[in-house]
């Protein structure tokens, strides 16, 4: 899964009440994303390439986060769908010490040649490959977007489990109540389903692991400019509490 924020290819529902689904039924399910993305890999790279410079306010949010990570006297960040690995390259400029995780291969190829120095991992959200409490910090930049509802339960508990206590998780997706399917992205193939969900219904996906609320931002589409949207865009930020 990318950390791309734009939403060209248009405009999600809650946890709801459906059961979680098996690990190899995961895995099944990730599939056509993991190459949906590894076949736009280059040319996503380059089109997202300059975006945070024309996003004040996400700059904005993520110095934000990086204050408060700071402030747990730790660096230690995690870049979950790290995609090219942009926001783990701002996050590492802000005094951080980040590693990007994503699920495509091609993706993190490409990260690793753009940013040498920093540690990059292809992996699932559902099944992160790091220890318990390795993390002060994590974020999850419109990388939960391509989540089933019934895969959240698994992807947020995972999240507390690698959390440390007192850490804070920084969330951005677009708002929204559906879920589109995109066939073509930039002239290639693809099969995405994008799962466009309320600040309330990802919170109440993330509040049954422990996590609770601390700032919640959301901002109407950007129209002009090189990375038009077409949906608002929301972000959230919330805590593991102290032991």
């Amino acid at each position: 899964m990318t950390d791309g924020s734009n939403d060209s290819a248009g405009d999600g529902h809650g946890a709801g009440t459906a059961q979680t689904p098996s690990t190899d039924d995961t895995r099944t399910r990730e599939a056509p994303t993991r190459d949906s993305y590894d076949a736009i890999a280059q040319t996503y790279t380059e089109w997202v390439a300059d975006e945070l410079t024309a996003k004040p306010h996400d700059r904005a949010v993520l110095g934000a986060f990086s204050e408060l990570v700071l402030g747990t006297g730790s660096a230690e960040v995690l870049d979950i769908g790290c995609g090219p690995g942009r926001i783990t390259s701002f996050l590492a400029a802000l005094g951080l010490t980040p590693r990007g995780l994503d699920l495509s291969p091609a993706m993190i190829e490409l990260a690793r040649g753009l940013y040498p120095t920093l540690g990059f991992d292809v992996g699932t959200m559902t099944a992160l490959p790091y220890a318990d409490d390795s993390y002060a910090g994590l974020v999850a930049w419109y990388s939960t977007i391509h989540v089933p509802d019934d895969a959240l339960a698994l992807t947020f508990a995972e999240a507390a489990r690698v959390l440390r206590p007192g850490g804070w998780f920084q969330l951005a997706f677009q708002l929204g109540g559906r879920i589109d399917h995109v066939s073509d992205l930039a002239g290639f193939p693809v099969d995405l389903d994008f799962h466009r969900r309320s600040l309330d219904q990802v919170l109440a996906a993330l509040e049954p692991h422990g996590f609770t609320p601390a700032t919640r931002f959301e901002r109407e589409p950007d129209r002009v400019g090189r990375y038009p949207e077409a949906t608002r865009q929301g972000c959230l930020l919330v805590r593991k509490p102290d032991q």
